[in-house]
């Protein structure tokens, strides 16, 4: 009669709820934070590819036939252009890697004429938030070829 009136009075579950609750609140925080930091990869390899294609058409646009100032672009104002457009990221991680190669009809890559191919490399180091990879950084890298036209 005493075991009967103990099993169903309820004091024997008090605390299992909040047990319950702490695991399954833990597993479903690090789902969600899991998910955010997935988006801000995905965001992040997103602007490193679309920062390198931007890169590369700055500089195919501003090669030794440009009339404009700042013609030819050189790396360090590529690397400037290239910063300028990173929102949401640090953009002195951001690292920016220009070449210029020759390609058929190009008369001189180190001139940065005509028909020359420029390449545009940037690569970002990404780190999660989520405490569960500590000190883990995944780098992003996209390159981005284009022939100079002007």
């Amino acid at each position: 009669m005493m075991l009967r009136a103990w099993i169903g009075n309820g004091e024997a579950e008090r605390g299992s709820a909040m047990v319950e609750f702490a695991i399954a609140s833990t597993v479903a925080l690090t789902l969600i934070f899991g998910i955010i930091d997935f988006g801000r990869a995905l965001y992040t390899y997103h602007l490193v590819s679309n920062a390198a294609r931007l890169g590369s058409r700055y500089a195919m646009v501003r090669g030794s036939a440009c009339a404009a100032s700042g013609c030819p672009a050189d790396a360090t104002q590529i690397q400037n252009y290239v910063r300028s457009l990173s929102p949401g990221v640090e953009p002195s991680a951001l690292a920016v890697t220009t070449t210029w190669s020759s390609a058929y009809g190009c008369v001189s890559a180190a001139n940065h004429d005509q028909h020359c191919l420029v390449t545009v490399q940037v690569t970002y180091p990404f780190s999660f938030i989520v405490p569960l990879m500590p000190n883990f950084t995944l780098p992003m890298t996209s390159a981005s070829v284009m022939a100079i036209s002007q």
